[in-house]
């Protein structure tokens, strides 16, 4: 968790200025079974966690290796999961930093559900309650959604984030760079910072007045199994603050900082009247040592209620109209925001004019033996006539003529474990100027499918194969 500002938080807000406890239950939005999700496997993530710190000057601080090995690690389990995944880097005042977001293929894009957590640590130590507990916990919800079968009516994206230590840079630049577009489809942005603190409190945000129904949901779910919690206003000191500052609902639950339990905390609490909630916040000692196991098993099987219900929560249908664009960000003019692939393949350079506007996807061209590939996810409704994915693409080579095809691009459609190659364009197709290509995908409806384009180089002469405007129009 970020840093207090000059007036101590918890005095002011975790102490006896806290709402009192909540007691009353709140109907749930769904009836979704609730998981009992592996804390064994979470305290798993945060050893792993602890070896990283360990390996790397102790600490996994933006700007140090120990984030990006973090971060590298995170995405690795997420992407042998199943999950597509992006590592978004940006800047701060310590260097580069990195988000990782990782989507399920699969649910309605255009009701969106997330869960986050920051993934870094504080340079003083290795941030294991603050905020490993958290990432571990948004991890393990993942993994175990993943592993489960289950099929969203939703879209499931669950977010680790980069410099929250530095003044929630990371969520802020994700949310900042979405298109307003993307943003209106965040249906809720769940957050979990620090969740195991070592003498915890049972807290659940109440900042947000659009997130009431899921803070209603949260405080159910804690007393329906017994656990009494208390309303906590965090004063945007985490990742959710960009999300609410956009008006999407927000919730999240937090066990304790800085801040002292009372007597009366621990009267329905336990642990130590008079003593900080993690006495190790912000400190070298908040290792795989500084943990609650109890606190973490109960808000890890709240992590897990929250996503599973939420999955399945009836949004109402807001299916674009016949001949709208279902896929995101289709020019590229915003990055790489909704794509996934091959680092660097989209680019404004001015090398590779775009056909439109600034931004291309611009595949090989490296003039030696590679891969490159770029893709996105897209739901295409089983009530649509005929769907028809489109683009417009410029092939330049400097490979000889002949009727050899050197290097390729290939036009797929990925649906579930089945990808299916729908053109294969070459060196023979080159073009001085763009040409715009179309497929039929009707026998997709009903499906959540990736689109993807897969360049290959051979060991010498260049081709570029540059890619603008692709649409998916399905109705």
């Amino acid at each position: 968790m970020r840093m207090s500002p000059p007036r101590t938080f918890l005095s002011a807000v975790l102490g006896a200025a806290l709402v009192g406890t909540v007691l009353v239950p709140a109907t749930p939005a769904t009836a979704a079974e609730s998981p009992d999700l592996s804390v064994t496997n979470a305290k798993a993530h945060l050893d792993q966690l602890q070896s990283i710190a360990t390996s790397n000057g102790g600490n996994r601080a933006t700007g140090r290796p120990g984030y990006r090995a973090s971060a590298d690690w995170v995405r690795s389990k997420l992407d042998a999961a199943g999950y597509t995944t992006t590592l978004q880097s940006f800047s701060t005042s310590a260097g580069t930093s990195y988000n990782v977001i990782a989507e399920w293929p699969r649910g309605d894009a255009n009701h969106v559900v997330m869960a986050g957590a920051h993934l870094d640590s504080v340079s003083s130590g290795p941030g294991i309650n603050d905020n490993g507990t958290g990432s571990a916990g948004v991890l393990e919800a993942a993994l175990a959604y993943a592993a489960s079968g289950q099929t969203p009516r939703n879209r499931l994206r669950f977010g680790l984030w980069g410099a929250e230590e530095l003044g929630l840079v990371g969520s802020k630049y994700y949310v900042n760079n979405l298109p307003a577009a993307d943003r209106d489809r965040i249906e809720l942005y769940l957050n979990f910072d620090m969740i195991g603190s070592p003498n915890p409190g049972y807290f659940v945000y109440n900042d947000n007045p659009a997130g009431n129904a899921a803070r209603d949901d949260l405080t159910a779910y804690f007393t329906g199994r017994g656990v009494q919690t208390e309303y906590v206003d965090v004063q945007g000191r985490s990742d959710h603050a960009a999300f609410r500052s956009l008006g999407i609902a927000t919730a999240g639950t937090f066990s304790g900082a800085e801040g002292i339990k009372t007597s009366a905390q621990a009267s329905k609490w336990g642990g130590t009247a008079g003593q900080a909630y993690d006495p190790c916040y912000h400190r070298s000692c908040d290792t795989i040592s500084n943990l609650n196991l109890t606190s973490l098993d109960r808000q890890l099987d709240a992590i897990g209620h929250m996503v599973w219900t939420y999955a399945q929560k009836d949004y109402g249908s807001t299916n674009p109209p016949t001949g709208t664009n279902r896929l995101l960000n289709p020019g590229f003019e915003s990055g790489a925001v909704s794509w996934t692939g091959t680092t660097g393949v989209i680019t404004n350079s001015t090398t590779k004019p775009a056909r439109t506007g600034s931004y291309k996807a611009w595949l090989q061209g490296n003039g030696r033996s590679s891969t490159e590939n770029l893709g996105q996810s897209v739901a295409i409704p089983a009530t649509a006539a005929a769907a028809t994915l489109a683009f417009w693409i410029r092939i330049d080579t400097a490979e000889t003529t002949g009727s050899t095809a050197y290097d390729t691009v290939k036009v797929q459609v990925v649906d579930g474990t089945t990808t299916t190659t729908l053109a294969t364009l070459s060196n023979l197709d080159k073009s001085t100027a763009y040409v715009q290509k179309s497929y039929d995908v009707t026998q997709y409806k009903g499906r959540t499918v990736t689109v993807r384009f897969v360049g290959q180089e051979d060991a010498s002469l260049q081709t570029s194969f540059v890619i603008d405007d692709v649409s998916l129009v399905a109705g």
